[in-house]
């Protein structure tokens, strides 16, 4: 909404802007209203997307971006159509990089489009490094820098330094560089060359900084254009040089919250701060009317804004530096309110421009402009910005540039009650946070900051912390230096205030600066499961009995089972998994690579999982051998954290082969298929049951001995996910510790053989392989209208076809980690639903067709 909607709405509106008056040219009415349906299309594209995201389309996100996308693309095209039309001038450069600027947007809105499908780790940082290289540091950077060239001496009533065009060239030039250098390290995972390329981003920024402040100490700022500039331009700045930092600290290690720390800051402190500048200075000048008109309109467009800058400067700081959650959220609301003073003020501007253009338009004289600025109205600027810029009033002949600033008195005034006011909005805020905070203790609202640091060494191990309970001074602030020493596995430690370490994989280590101690609090490990594994952390505080840990209850208490519409078919990206048997392969030994991959997995309609597979989908491939044939299997880790296998068809000592491994290893798993059986694989790392109800399970099939044939065969693997609130996140361990499931499926879907059904013809056999993989639920496998005459379960004939007794079975029953065979014959043609007879898991989705024809 800001980044789409504000900022490149005004930059297509300023950008024109500033074209017409750097070629010396003025559109037809005609023009304007192709720019205005230009406009339009970019709004459809912006709401689309918010619609998208809002409401987990991807699609729609993707729609939406590519109309944002085209219209950039549309106006890039028609600026470089205006230059190549205009004659030659000495700022053609800005234009040029006017519309290099614009075809990057579309670049980034893929990055965005590509990011609302929810990918996994290292992909979902390293796309959002690229999209915020490509649309802050490319397309408002450079269209920021390229108007700031002209536009800051303009608004200071200066000349330009001396080469200031030329090295704003120089500075555009080498912020492109820097644009495509972070963005082909982002996507490549090159910390260096994304380092390097913020860097560059700030050589740039250094290169014009000296010249724009060169201008500024010839005539400082006076006024909320020139502070409000200035700011932004400071914020830039810092966020690159933490950007930097980060990246060079972190070295490869990034997530996404190491990327959106300071979003607010280069949002608000940098892409706002520098829009209300710039159109505060402008508007004025658009509506024109002639000296006086416009010394009035400026003097209502800057009302108390000496104030409003403080305001929205000192809140950003209380953001950036508070120590607790609440103070934070003061200081953007501090931030916000002051921001929002600049629509008062526009509305105020546009009530008096219009009622004096009236009253010049009826000839009435004009009434004198404010005491405050009467003398300022022949203060112009006879410099290079000064005649560059001189069309940008309605009245270029008569409009000299009018410096509206209040005195320096009145500035100093403003500025000091700005702070104040921050600072005192602050201590009433803590002290009523205080009051109300979740502690809700008297004695913790009243802790002050000792000014002393804690530093406590903690063990991530055997899927616990050492130690798990830290006791700090009331006051000091926590540091902790956090190592894992858990073979195989990746942890992390998140508090509840937000601070938080990376992923660390075996044998790294990070701090973690968990802020001032109030009050007792908690840490946990992000990752799936690991929590109610027993990964927390308690923090108390020193001489208190008070526990951050909430009373015991019931797991199942607060959870409730998310509703799936499974009357609707699966999505229109999703592949039907083939439910038939994979032919025996040759020979007696088999080889063959698993490969373990993150990523957001369809199952059931319109619902998502963060998943965790073997070979990129939930289940992983079917396996048909023989008894006594030899497996080989190359298992490599390209997830995020530790993952292994567990094949339960060999018999091997499970020290090595089972042993987890973490991301970016791999392992050999050798064994040998000693009987027959339905035999289930899965990843065999804590928690497992949340690695199996996020994908990670497979079948080895292994036939019997003299196994008759038959005319078709098909494999259906039961398995049960558990549900978060949202789309494309982990599975909710807490539902599968309270047996919660929301799905219950055939071969990693739920209901997608009722849309694709299995196939038979009358009179044909038909053999069915199943298993029940869980993490926990069995199955009763029943097909409504056929009678099963052959019967296997777990090594073993329960019914053979041609009995004696003439019997038969109705279903076959599985636990968890059991699986078998039937076989029927179907006398008529029709449709045969097939279900697990535990009837509530088959409207979870356990559930089928077999479509029988003649």
């Amino acid at each position: 909404m800001v980044a789409l909607g504000v900022a490149t709405n005004s930059i297509l509106v300023w950008g024109q802007y500033f074209t017409e008056s750097i070629l010396h040219e003025r559109l037809h009415e005609a023009d304007r209203r192709v720019q205005v349906a230009r406009i339009d299309c970019l709004n459809l594209g912006v709401l689309a997307c918010c619609v998208g995201m809002v409401g987990s389309w991807p699609w729609v996100v993707v729609a939406g971006a590519a109309v944002v996308g085209l219209t950039l693309c549309w106006y890039a095209l028609d600026l470089a159509g205006q230059v190549r039309r205009a004659l030659p001038g000495r700022f053609d450069a800005t234009v040029r990089f006017y519309c290099a600027a614009a075809c990057l947007l579309p670049v980034g809105a893929t990055f965005g489009a590509i990011m609302a499908f929810s990918p996994t780790e290292p992909w979902r940082t390293r796309l959002l490094l690229a999209h915020q290289g490509v649309n802050i540091l490319g397309f408002v950077g450079l269209t920021a820098i390229g108007t700031l060239v002209t536009l800051w001496p303009t608004v200071l009533r200066t000349q330009m330094a001396p080469a200031q065009d030329r090295h704003g060239r120089i500075a555009l030039t080498v912020m492109c560089c820097a644009v495509l250098v972070v963005t082909t390290g982002a996507l490549g995972g090159w910390w260096w060359m994304q380092a390097a390329g913020v860097l560059a981003e700030l050589a740039g920024l250094a290169i014009i900084g000296l010249d724009l402040g060169r201008c500024a100490l010839r005539r400082p700022p006076r006024d909320l254009p020139g502070y409000s500039m200035a700011a932004a331009l400071g914020w830039f700045a810092v966020w690159l040089c933490w950007l930097a930092w980060t990246l060079v600290t972190r070295r490869g290690d990034l997530i996404q919250d190491d990327l959106t720390a300071l979003t607010v800051p280069v949002v608000m402190g940098f892409l706002m701060q520098l829009l209300i500048g710039a159109m505060s200075y402008l508007m004025p000048m658009v509506m024109g009317g002639g000296p006086s008109i416009v010394r009035a309109t400026n003097a209502r467009m800057h009302t108390l804004g000496t104030l409003r800058v403080t305001l929205v400067n000192a809140g950003l700081l209380i953001w950036v530096f508070g120590s607790s959650g609440s103070t934070r959220r003061i200081g953007l609301g501090i931030s916000a309110v002051a921001m929002a003073g600049f629509l008062a003020a526009t509305m105020a501007m546009v009530a008096t421009g219009v009622r004096l253009l009236r009253a010049k338009a009826a000839g009435e004289t004009a009434p004198p402009a404010p005491a405050e600025c009467a003398d300022h109205s022949a203060d112009g600027g006879s410099g290079t910005a000064a005649g560059t810029t001189g069309r940008l009033g309605s009245d270029p002949r008569s409009v000299s540039p009018a410096r509206t600033a209040p005195t320096d008195r009145r500035s100093f005034v403003e500025a000091a009650v700005g702070a104040g006011l921050a600072l005192a909005t602050v201590g009433v805020g803590g002290r009523i946070a205080g009051h109300s905070g979740q502690s809700g203790s008297t004695a913790a609202a009243r802790i002050r900051p000792t000014g002393h640091t804690t530093t406590i060494d903690v063990t991530a191990r055997d899927m616990h912390y050492h130690p798990a309970t830290l006791s700090v001074p009331a006051g000091d602030r926590l540091v902790v230096r956090l190592s894992n020493a858990d073979q195989g596995q990746v942890h992390d430690l998140y508090f509840a205030g937000g601070a938080h370490s990376p992923r660390l994989r075996p044998g790294q280590r990070a701090e973690v600066d968990a802020g001032v101690i109030t009050g007792p609090t908690q840490g946990w490990c992000t990752l799936v499961g690991h929590r109610s594994m027993g990964m927390e952390l308690e923090v108390l505080v020193e001489g208190s009995t008070t526990s951050a840990r909430s009373p015991e209850s019931s797991s199942a208490v607060g959870l409730s089972r998310r509703r799936v519409d499974l009357s609707q078919p699966p999505g229109r990206g999703f592949s039907v998994r083939d439910p038939r048997l994979p032919a025996l392969p040759a020979g007696r030994s088999h080889q063959m690579t698993l490969t373990v991959r993150e990523s957001v997995q369809e199952v059931a309609p319109a619902t998502t999982i963060a998943a965790m597979t073997y070979n990129g989908r939930v289940m992983g491939p079917v396996i048909h051998a023989r008894i006594g044939d030899a497996m080989a299997v190359h298992l490599v880790n390209r997830g995020t954290m530790g993952h292994s296998i567990d094949f339960h068809a060999g018999t091997v000592a499970p020290d090595r082969p089972m042993r987890t491994i973490s991301p970016g290893t791999s392992l050999d798993y050798r064994f040998t298929l000693p009987r027959a059986g339905v035999w289930l694989y899965h990843c065999s790392t804590m928690p497992m049951s949340s690695h199996i109800a996020s994908g990670m399970f497979g079948a080895v099939i292994v036939e019997p001995h003299d196994l008759p044939s038959a005319d078709r065969q098909y494999v259906l693997v039961q398995s049960e996910t558990y549900l978060d609130a949202a789309n494309g996140v982990e599975v909710n361990a807490d539902k599968i510790a309270a047996e919660m499931p929301d799905l219950t499926m055939f071969n990693g879907h739920a209901n997608q053989y009722v849309f694709t059904p299995l196939t038979a013809r009358v009179g044909e056999r038909v053999r069915i392989w199943v298993l029940a993989a869980g993490p926990s639920r069995g199955i009763s496998f029943h097909v409504v209208g056929g009678q099963f005459d052959t019967v296997f379960k777990e090594g073993g004939y329960l019914l053979r076809r041609d009995n004696p007794e003439g019997g038969g079975a109705q279903s076959l029953d599985l636990a968890s980690a059991q699986g078998g065979f039937v076989e029927l014959e179907f006398t008529e043609p029709g449709r045969y639903t097939f279900v697990n007879h535990s009837f509530v898991e088959m409207e979870r989705g356990a559930r089928g067709l077999i479509e029988v024809t003649r």
